[in-house]
Formats: C-alpha cells, structure tokens, sequence
C-alpha cells in the first residue's frame, strides 16, 4: 500500500530534514544516521566513540477494509504499522568463529547509555507526534491509535540490550488511483509538497512513471423507443 509508504517517507524526512544535510543541525542525537528500511552498516557508526545512536525505519504492515457492511466498493479506512527502531550501535567481533565483525545494539549495562536510548526514542516522539516538522506527517496520519515500546532482550535469561522499537498503530487514508496515470492520491501531494532534493521526493519520482494513464473504454449510448408492436431499440457509439 503506497500510503503507508508515504508515511514511513514523510517520518524518514522528519527525522532527518534535508535542510539538515550534510552537516546539521540535526533534529535527533541520531544526527544523520535516519535508516529507510534498513539496520545500520559498519560503515554508518562512528567507531571512536563507545556507541553510535541508530534510527532505522520500517513499514511492515498495512491494509484496508470497507467502512462497513453497507459500504459501498470505494468507502474504505486504511491502516498501517511504522517501526522505528531505535539503537546504541557498536561494532560487535567473535573472535573464536573468525566470522567478520558486525553492527549490534550496545549491551545494557550502562544506566547513562540506557537514558540516552530512552532520550532519543522521547525525540522521535514528539517530532512525529507534535512538532512543527512534523506537521506533513500528520496530516496524512488520521489518528495515532496506539504506540508499542519494547525494549530488546531475553529476560528469562538476564539479556538486554540497548535497543527498542517504537511501533506505531496509525489510521491513514487509502490510495486513491487517478486513470491520468501517476502516483495515486495522498502520495502524489505528499510528493509535490516534498523539498526539492530530499530522499523521500526521489524515491517517490522512481515509482510516478510505473503508473501508466489508462484510456477509459468509450461509452455506448442505448436509446428505446416505444412502438405499437413493442419496443425497439437503437445503438449509437
């Protein structure tokens, strides 16, 4: 569904505006290290400092249904899950399997670290949520219905980490196809309104040209007359 997309695109622009590229002021400690889609490389994390914050973004779920049982074929709500995951990245090694190193969430054994994490989540929060950046963001979210914070880790075995997920339950409006071709309704506004030269206004120019125009089939008009033996009828196109 293109709409959830476009809220995960919208958030992704939130959180890292492109005015704020290449060197800030950035609106989170995450800084420029906002993920579509994707955790975080080695590449990403500034490996001297004792953790990198991380926010990835993921739109796993979405769907629509009728309004009601009367409604009829068009009258639908949408809805869709947002994931944003929130890290302490480190560097991770197994020197005993030789494997090569990896990204994983710093472990929680730094209370200072774990308020970070918490502060970092708080961000996303209020940017999405109240914020003035955050303004496109709800207008095509209809209503957050409820948010889910977890936090990683295995507690039956004494394991966590620093890491959570923020999901977030949102009501959004359906796609909404137009025959003259291009990107259905709300993404095609949203893409309009998006500043020139931002990640999200790229990714949504890439998919405008898979929506071809469609020629509507022409119209037959049927015409009847009544006549003394019956009816009779004439076609014209």
């Amino acid at each position: 569904m293109l709409s959830a997309e476009a809220v995960r695109l919208l958030a992704v622009e939130t959180l890292l505006p492109t005015a704020s590229l290449p060197d800030g002021p950035f609106p989170t400690m995450a800084r420029g290290r906002v993920l579509d889609s994707r955790p975080a490389a080695i590449a990403d994390l500034d490996r001297a400092a004792p953790y990198t914050p991380v926010v990835s973004l993921y739109t796993p779920e979405s769907g629509a249904r009728l309004r009601g049982p009367h409604a009829p074929a068009g009258d639908t709500e949408a809805d869709c899950i947002l994931d944003v995951v929130c890290e302490l990245a480190v560097v991770a090694s197994d020197p005993q399997s030789g494997a090569p190193d990896y990204v994983a969430a710093m472990a929680e054994t730094d209370p200072t670290a774990r308020l970070v994490l918490a502060a970092l989540a708080a961000q996303v929060r209020h940017l999405l949520e109240r914020s003035a950046a955050g303004g496109p963001w709800r207008r095509i979210v209809r209503q957050v219905r409820e948010i889910e914070i977890k936090t990683y880790g295995v507690p039956e075995y004494g394991l966590r980490w620093h890491g959570m997920v923020l999901r977030f339950h949102l009501s959004i409006p359906d796609d909404d196809f137009d025959l003259a071709g291009g990107l259905p309704q709300p993404l095609r506004q949203i893409a309009e309104a998006l500043p020139a030269g931002s990640y999200a206004k790229a990714k949504l120019a890439e998919l405008a040209d898979a929506f071809a125009a469609e020629a509507p089939a022409a119209l037959t008009e049927m015409r009847g007359v009544t006549a003394a033996e019956g009816i009779v009828f004439g076609v014209t196109d």
